[in-house]
């Protein structure tokens, strides 16, 4: 059976050719990723407000997410993958959001490098309030 034969069963494939075909397989794929890009940031959780400690912050570790509370009422949220090696961010002390892997911290007010070595800020997220619960999103 010729390629034209086989072509022929396929359909659209046989009018478009085989390359056709992949190249409008691609074209759908890259238009799929640009519309998922243009909507909302990305799926929402929603934590207490009062979970959050004043100070310091709470780690999202599924949702790959940190948020923290610098002052009383004033939340800032973050991408918990340090920036140096891509460990998630663990915990908090008294300097801010604390990388255990190699000891980088971040400011729990702007994510940015307080101790290397991470040399990037933390990514920021999307956090708003809705009554005693924040949406945030990566």
């Amino acid at each position: 059976m010729t390629s034209r034969g086989r072509g022929a069963k396929l359909g659209l494939v046989g009018s478009l050719g085989r390359r056709g075909a992949l190249r409008l397989g691609g074209l759908s794929v890259a238009a799929a990723m640009t519309t998922v890009g243009c909507g909302a940031r990305g799926p929402a959780t929603e934590v207490a407000a009062a979970d959050v400690p004043v100070g310091k912050g709470l780690v999202l570790h599924e949702q790959g997410l940190v948020v923290t509370q610098p002052e009383a009422g004033h939340f800032e949220a973050f991408d918990a993958h340090c920036t140096h090696a891509g460990c998630q961010v663990s915990e908090f002390d008294e300097r801010g959001i604390v990388c255990v892997c190699h000891d980088s911290v971040f400011s729990t007010t702007d994510g940015s490098v307080l101790h290397g070595p991470a040399k990037e800020p933390l990514a920021r997220a999307q956090v708003t309030t809705d009554g005693d619960r924040l949406v945030v999103r990566a």
